[in-house]
């Protein structure tokens, strides 16, 4: 605490000569208004700066306008659904990719399983549905 009150702080008054230079530092340093505009500080209008909020209104009612516009168009999740966009599953979608993967290896089993038993060429001659010519191993 005694080391608090023994700080003392500077309260000499700036003199005017080194505020102008300050000053003159500060807007040298000034970033021009192009760059202002392309960094959204600035708008980007002709408009008068009374007229400047009501074109910004404006501008944002037809932006929304659009948007619901373009909501009302959207096809319903059945119909993505039926063309495939959207995957028919009820499952989480943080999951879906691994319920996806889990599906195409249950396929491939699945196939593997019926080409181990499906029936030799010499058996489907032999039930008549296959030709005698028509004998894939020769």
């Amino acid at each position: 605490m005694a080391e608090a009150e023994q700080v003392k702080v500077d309260e000499t008054p700036i003199s005017p000569i080194h505020r102008h230079d300050s000053l003159e530092k500060h807007l040298q340093t000034r970033p021009d208004p192009k760059d202002l505009k392309d960094r959204h500080i600035l708008l980007d209008t002709n408009a008068a700066p009374s007229l400047q909020s009501a074109a910004q209104d404006l501008e944002r009612q037809r932006a929304t306008d659009s948007l619901k516009k373009g909501l009302e168009k959207r096809p319903e999740k059945e119909e993505l659904i039926e063309r495939n966009i959207l995957p028919d599953s009820t499952a989480a979608p943080g999951i879906q990719g691994q319920q996806k993967e889990l599906e195409k290896h249950m396929r491939a089993d699945s196939l593997e399983e019926k080409m181990k038993n499906r029936p030799k060429p010499e058996e489907l001659i032999k039930e008549g549905i296959l030709q005698a010519n028509e004998d894939p191993t020769k």
